[in-house]
């Protein structure tokens, strides 16, 4: 079940300046080829993603392979992005890959894994932009159809 999200919480978006989203923005369109519609549709997703983890500890969410890339950038921005962990959720948001863990199933179709992230952030009454989530067919290759905020196990940090 999905906590519920504090007025405060969703106004995250609202708390990354204008400058850094902007910078952000750029970084995604120079270095994915992104048009600036899909690049702030990412980050916005990306922030969202971010905001349901941190409001439900434990629960198993999952990034998009386009809301990956948002995440990615934004580490990449290391004072930014400690500044967003440290006043959002009052702890380091680690990103672990699940390049070494075994796959728990075989295949895992894409629409099936992403849907309880989906369902959470659209519960939570965030913004989703539903062709970074739904978008494609076929199997989930993000990393080991086992992954968990693209992490180990089942805690978001």
């Amino acid at each position: 079940m999905t906590a519920t999200i504090e007025p405060a919480a969703k106004v995250a978006q609202a708390r990354i300046s204008t400058e850094f989203r902007m910078k952000w923005r750029s970084q995604l369109m120079r270095e994915h080829g992104l048009e600036l519609m899909e690049a702030d549709a990412i980050i916005s997703d990306t922030l969202s993603f971010l905001t349901v983890g941190i409001v439900n500890q434990g629960t198993a969410f999952r990034p998009s392979q386009k809301v990956d890339i948002g995440w990615h950038q934004f580490i990449l921005n290391t004072v930014e992005y400690a500044e967003f962990c440290e006043r959002e959720a009052g702890y380091f948001i680690h990103h672990i890959p699940d390049e070494f863990t075994a796959p728990r199933r075989a295949e895992a179709d894409v629409h099936e894994v992403l849907a309880p992230t989906v369902e959470a952030i659209t519960n939570a009454g965030l913004p989703l932009h539903p062709e970074l989530w739904l978008s494609g067919s076929g199997n989930c290759s993000q990393c080991h159809s086992g992954c968990t905020n693209c992490g180990q196990g089942d805690g978001f940090h």
